[in-house]
Protein backbone atom coordinates (compact mmCIF):
# COMPACT_ATOMS: atom_id res chain seq x y z
CA UNK A 1 0.00 0.00 0.00
CA UNK A 2 1.36 3.41 -0.96
CA UNK A 3 1.32 6.43 1.31
CA UNK A 4 -1.23 9.05 0.25
CA UNK A 5 0.19 12.43 -0.73
CA UNK A 6 -2.23 15.27 -1.37
CA UNK A 7 -1.71 17.55 -4.35
CA UNK A 8 -3.60 20.40 -5.99
CA UNK A 9 -5.86 17.99 -7.92
CA UNK A 10 -7.00 15.94 -4.92
CA UNK A 11 -7.78 18.74 -2.45
CA UNK A 12 -11.41 19.53 -1.64
CA UNK A 13 -11.85 22.85 0.13
CA UNK A 14 -14.78 23.91 2.31
CA UNK A 15 -15.78 27.32 3.67
CA UNK A 16 -16.32 27.83 7.40
CA UNK A 17 -17.68 30.77 9.40
CA UNK A 18 -16.47 31.34 12.95
CA UNK A 19 -18.22 33.73 15.34
CA UNK A 20 -15.51 35.35 17.49
CA UNK A 21 -17.89 37.13 19.88
CA UNK A 22 -16.91 36.27 23.45
CA UNK A 23 -14.06 33.95 22.41
CA UNK A 24 -10.53 34.17 23.78
CA UNK A 25 -8.07 35.38 21.13
CA UNK A 26 -5.41 32.65 21.42
CA UNK A 27 -7.84 29.74 21.67
CA UNK A 28 -9.72 30.97 18.61
CA UNK A 29 -6.50 31.53 16.66
CA UNK A 30 -5.16 28.00 17.26
CA UNK A 31 -8.30 26.31 15.99
CA UNK A 32 -8.56 28.60 12.97
CA UNK A 33 -4.87 28.05 12.12
CA UNK A 34 -5.43 24.27 12.31
CA UNK A 35 -8.28 24.48 9.79
CA UNK A 36 -6.34 26.84 7.48
CA UNK A 37 -3.41 24.44 7.51
CA UNK A 38 -5.59 21.35 6.94
CA UNK A 39 -4.49 19.38 10.00
CA UNK A 40 -8.13 18.51 10.78
CA UNK A 41 -8.30 16.35 7.64
CA UNK A 42 -7.14 12.73 7.38
CA UNK A 43 -5.46 13.64 4.07
CA UNK A 44 -3.13 16.23 5.68
CA UNK A 45 0.18 16.59 3.86
CA UNK A 46 2.73 18.93 5.49
CA UNK A 47 4.25 20.34 2.29
CA UNK A 48 0.89 21.04 0.55
CA UNK A 49 -1.71 23.71 1.31
CA UNK A 50 -4.66 21.37 1.90
CA UNK A 51 -6.61 23.57 4.33
CA UNK A 52 -10.04 25.14 4.11
CA UNK A 53 -11.25 28.74 3.89
CA UNK A 54 -12.21 30.47 7.16
CA UNK A 55 -14.37 33.57 7.65
CA UNK A 56 -14.21 35.17 11.10
CA UNK A 57 -17.06 37.51 12.05
CA UNK A 58 -17.42 39.75 15.12
CA UNK A 59 -13.65 40.17 15.48
CA UNK A 60 -14.23 43.42 17.39
CA UNK A 61 -15.90 41.42 20.22
CA UNK A 62 -12.87 39.23 20.96
CA UNK A 63 -11.87 38.65 24.60
CA UNK A 64 -8.41 38.94 26.17
CA UNK A 65 -7.72 37.53 29.63
CA UNK A 66 -5.92 39.26 32.48
CA UNK A 67 -4.48 42.74 31.90
CA UNK A 68 -3.65 42.12 28.24
CA UNK A 69 -5.81 45.03 27.01
CA UNK A 70 -3.30 47.43 28.58
CA UNK A 71 -0.13 45.28 28.85
CA UNK A 72 0.03 43.50 25.47
CA UNK A 73 2.06 45.48 22.94
CA UNK A 74 2.05 45.38 19.14
CA UNK A 75 5.11 46.76 17.34
CA UNK A 76 5.52 48.14 13.82
CA UNK A 77 8.66 49.59 12.28
CA UNK A 78 8.97 52.00 9.36
CA UNK A 79 12.54 50.75 8.56
CA UNK A 80 13.87 54.25 9.33
CA UNK A 81 16.02 55.02 12.36
CA UNK A 82 13.78 55.63 15.34
CA UNK A 83 10.78 54.35 13.39
CA UNK A 84 9.53 51.87 16.00
CA UNK A 85 5.87 52.41 16.89
CA UNK A 86 4.13 50.72 19.78
CA UNK A 87 0.40 50.14 20.28
CA UNK A 88 -1.41 48.45 23.13
CA UNK A 89 -4.10 45.90 22.38
CA UNK A 90 -6.79 48.43 23.33
CA UNK A 91 -5.59 51.13 20.90
CA UNK A 92 -5.07 48.58 18.12
CA UNK A 93 -8.65 47.34 18.61
CA UNK A 94 -9.96 50.91 18.36
CA UNK A 95 -7.97 51.69 15.19
CA UNK A 96 -8.14 48.35 13.35
CA UNK A 97 -10.53 45.84 14.98
CA UNK A 98 -9.57 42.95 12.68
CA UNK A 99 -5.78 43.31 12.95
CA UNK A 100 -5.36 41.51 16.30
CA UNK A 101 -7.10 38.37 15.07
CA UNK A 102 -5.19 38.41 11.78
CA UNK A 103 -1.83 38.74 13.54
CA UNK A 104 -2.65 35.97 16.04
CA UNK A 105 -3.60 33.50 13.30
CA UNK A 106 -0.73 34.51 11.02
CA UNK A 107 1.78 33.87 13.80
CA UNK A 108 0.51 30.29 14.14
CA UNK A 109 0.92 29.43 10.46
CA UNK A 110 4.18 28.18 8.90
CA UNK A 111 6.69 30.82 7.88
CA UNK A 112 7.55 31.17 4.20
CA UNK A 113 5.75 30.74 0.89
CA UNK A 114 3.40 27.99 2.09
CA UNK A 115 2.30 29.96 5.15
CA UNK A 116 1.56 33.05 3.06
CA UNK A 117 -0.55 30.92 0.74
CA UNK A 118 -2.53 29.53 3.70
CA UNK A 119 -3.00 33.01 5.18
CA UNK A 120 -4.76 34.18 2.00
CA UNK A 121 -7.65 31.83 2.83
CA UNK A 122 -8.49 33.81 6.01
CA UNK A 123 -11.14 36.54 5.91
CA UNK A 124 -11.76 38.61 9.06
CA UNK A 125 -14.68 41.00 9.54
CA UNK A 126 -15.22 43.33 12.52
CA UNK A 127 -19.01 43.04 12.49
CA UNK A 128 -21.72 40.47 11.92
CA UNK A 129 -21.91 40.85 8.13
CA UNK A 130 -19.56 39.35 5.53
CA UNK A 131 -19.51 39.33 1.74
CA UNK A 132 -18.89 35.59 1.25
CA UNK A 133 -22.50 34.28 1.26
CA UNK A 134 -22.14 32.97 -2.30
CA UNK A 135 -19.69 30.29 -1.10
CA UNK A 136 -22.36 28.85 1.27
CA UNK A 137 -20.08 28.60 4.33
CA UNK A 138 -20.84 26.24 7.21
CA UNK A 139 -20.79 27.37 10.84
CA UNK A 140 -17.76 26.06 12.75
CA UNK A 141 -17.98 25.85 16.53
CA UNK A 142 -14.88 26.97 18.43
CA UNK A 143 -14.28 26.24 22.10
CA UNK A 144 -13.10 28.93 24.48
Amino acid sequence: MKTFMANANTIERKWFVVDAAGKTLGRLATEVATVLRGKHKPTFTPHVDCGDYVIIINASKIVLTGNKWSDKKYYTHSTYNGGLKTNTAKTLMEKKPTKMVELAVKGMLPKGRLGRQMYKKLFVFAGEDHNKQAQKPEMMEVRG
